[in-house]
């Protein structure tokens, strides 16, 4: 990160308007992807290189300038409009702003004025609105001014949201922050990596897509929570502080923010922002600073609000705690997806009121960047964040003997030889047999894209292996001599539901192509695409075992990282024995003849996107192939047709920008004369 706020050193107006697109950009990775790229801290030390440039020319202020904004306009599911506008906070780092914030009120409105010094929960702002005690609606902050997105129906299977206040007003606004515990985000991450998904970077982002997605099944599974920290409106009744109106909602069941500080003086303001700081660890969920706010709603409503703060608060962000520790060793651990993931054992620190002995190192590429070896002093630090990170090593003490780390080539699981893909940076362990990575392997195995197993998920999987009924995905298709202990032990439901899932493991036994086969082995950089063109090129899977890694770059774009995948693949032992048992069970390794039609399509590139009038995706390759055609899975400018049916998405957009002819089934139909 230094190396990003390193590039506006200078005071220029080029260096000004450049950074205005780096905010702008990570913006909208914060609000709309919920896939922030930098952290919080990083963001603010370049939202605070911004001011200065504003502050000193402010006759280079844009529209588009994030310091114009309160939040970012909302682009997802149904938009509302605010009733009141849901303000971000001014950001202060030392107490320097804190007592000058203390200090200007109370040169107002004399030193009798309270504030509230209280947690700032690290996740997404909402507003609930309540109608005679009813819950009516739920909106988050969009752009903060205008509107934010409907998510009633999500906000009605979290826990905290109570639905019916016993004690009830004509009508109440009332604002919070939707968040994770530690606990749960543990959990979803390590479902989202049992079942091979992208994990989430923290608590925060996790809460915010949960929120915002459609499935409210995913929302209650996920266990979101919630603290309300404002009353924004009332009618029926008003209150005279922002404490009363805490014990009102308080005595309505409304979980409010649970640590906050009474303060009149700035050094107790102080105190207080320290002593949460401090209490921080303890805490079951992350926060990011310490709100600072005015008590009293009449100083409150004097005070006012600037375009897009009030007046009458502050948030202290918290600096990233950094401690000095030695690394004592890495462990290397294979997971379910096959990811053989480094992790750093170094002497045991304090940060953020928790000790930590362990933090990840990702992958080698990262181990190299760092520029690591066993004894150096590494530089960790945790930021809002429940899991801590290596920030650097201090190389001034490294010792006399320090070598550089190597990750091994081998899975420290079963010990088969290691490989990474062209695409990505980790090692990945592929035997099938591996114990680590069972569940992963056979539900990939079974997915839509590979033998296309409907009705088999990955909790039947889970509940397989744990039972003992599948030890590789060779077992799958000797589930159906076990179908009455299955029925016994109702391990897949009752007899028809188990009926239904053997029939299906049947169907997708005879009716998957080789193509399907390769494709489920879970090879790196082996999907449905090249599966596909490694099937056209070399005819069949027992072709593909025997070529070494240059023959297979022959094939279309294999690249060579990936055909030394390929080639590592089949050269393990447990996976030559375990192909041929499936081979024993009749499934197809072999591609059956095309028949040539002609050769029009020679030379000629083909990607198939949405739903095709009576043809699946798979007829219509097999017919462009026929012809002389290569089907591929992207668009690029190498493409020379797009074949369009409904619901084509995003593939459209792209061919449309790069002047690639889109045609639909009846256009193939009569360029190959069936029309």
């Amino acid at each position: 990160m230094s190396d990003q706020i390193s590039m506006f050193d200078n005071s220029g107006e080029a260096e000004y308007r450049e950074l205005v697109k780096v905010l702008n950009y990570h913006c909208d990775r914060y609000y709309n992807d919920d896939e922030p790229e930098i952290s919080d801290y990083e963001y603010d030390m370049l939202n605070q290189r911004l001011k200065a440039f504003e502050k000193e020319h402010p006759e280079w202020v844009t529209d588009d300038s994030p310091s114009r904004r309160v939040g970012w306009k909302a682009e997802k599911g149904v938009l509302v409009k605010h009733n009141v506008p849901m303000l971000s906070l001014q950001d202060v780092f030392d107490r320097e702003d804190v007592d000058r914030f203390v200090d200007e009120v109370h040169g107002q409105f004399g030193d009798d004025v309270e504030f509230l010094v209280e947690t700032k929960i690290d996740g997404l702002s909402m507003a609930l609105r309540y109608e005679n005690g009813d819950l009516k609606l739920a909106v988050t902050r969009g752009d903060g001014i205008t509107e934010g997105e409907d998510v009633t129906m999500n906000a009605k299977v979290i826990s905290d949201v109570v639905k019916k206040m016993p004690h009830p007003i004509e009508y109440i606004e009332i604002r919070g922050e939707v968040y994770m515990t530690r606990e749960a985000f543990a959990l979803v991450n390590e479902e989202a990596e049992e079942e091979g998904k992208q994990v989430f970077a923290n608590p925060r982002n996790c809460a915010a897509g949960t929120l915002r997605q459609q499935d409210t099944r995913i929302t209650k599974h996920r266990n979101l929570s919630l603290f309300i920290f404002n009353v924004q409106e009332t009618r029926g009744r008003t209150f005279k502080t922002h404490s009363e109106g805490y014990e009102f909602l308080k005595s309505n069941g409304v979980k409010t923010i649970e640590l906050y500080f009474t303060c009149k003086t700035k050094d107790e303001v102080w105190d207080a922002i320290q002593e949460i700081g401090r209490r921080r660890g303890e805490l079951k969920y992350d926060i990011d600073g310490a709100v600072v706010k005015i008590n009293d709603l009449g100083v409150r409503e004097q005070m006012g609000n600037t375009i897009k703060f009030p007046r009458w608060a502050i948030a202290y962000k918290y600096p990233p705690e950094e401690k000095e520790t030695k690394l004592l060793s890495v462990e290397v651990a294979t997971g379910r997806t096959g990811r053989v993931t480094p992790v750093a054992v170094f002497e045991t620190v304090s940060l953020c009121g928790t000790k930590v002995s362990r933090a990840t190192l990702h992958n080698q590429d990262f181990i190299d960047e760092l520029g690591l070896g066993i004894g150096d002093t590494l530089i960790v630090y945790k930021s809002g964040e429940i899991i801590p990170k290596i920030k650097g090593v201090n190389k001034d003490k490294r010792p006399s003997d320090w070598v550089p780390y190597k990750m091994p080539d081998v899975c420290p699981s079963c010990g088969a030889k290691l490989v990474r893909s062209q695409s990505e940076a980790d090692l990945k362990c592929v035997n099938l047999k591996c114990p680590g990575t069972i569940v992963n392997s056979i539900s990939n195995f079974l997915s839509r894209d590979c033998m296309n197993c409907k009705g088999f998920g990955t909790e039947y999987i889970r509940k397989l292996v744990k039972l003992g009924y599948l030890k590789d995905i060779g077992d799958i298709y000797a589930l159906k001599d076990k179908r009455d202990k299955l029925i016994e032990d109702k391990v897949l439901g009752l007899a028809k539901n188990t009926d239904k899932i053997l029939a299906s493991i049947e169907d997708s036994r005879v009716k998957a192509g080789p193509d399907r086969v390769l494709a489920g082995l879970g090879i790196p950089g082996i999907g449905k695409a090249s599966s596909r063109e490694l099937i056209r090129c070399f005819k069949s899977i027992d072709n593909i075992a025997k070529l070494s890694a240059e023959e297979l770059t022959a094939a279309g774009d294999i690249g060579l990282i990936t055909a030394q995948s390929i080639t590592g693949f089949f050269s393990e032992d447990p996976n030559k024995e375990l192909l041929e048992r499936l081979k024993g069970y009749g499934l197809c390794f072999e591609a059956e003849e095309v028949e040539a039609q002609g050769s029009i399509f020679e030379g000629k590139t083909f990607c198939i996107t949405g739903t095709l009038p009576g043809m699946d995706r798979s007829e219509a390759s097999a017919l462009i192939e026929s012809w002389g055609g290569k089907v591929t899975s992207s668009v690029s400018g190498k493409t020379d047709y797009l074949l369009a049916g409904d619901a084509a998405g995003s593939k459209l957009n792209k061919a449309i920008s790069l002047g690639v002819n889109v045609i639909s089934l009846d256009d193939l139909k009569k360029m190959i004369g069936e029309v």
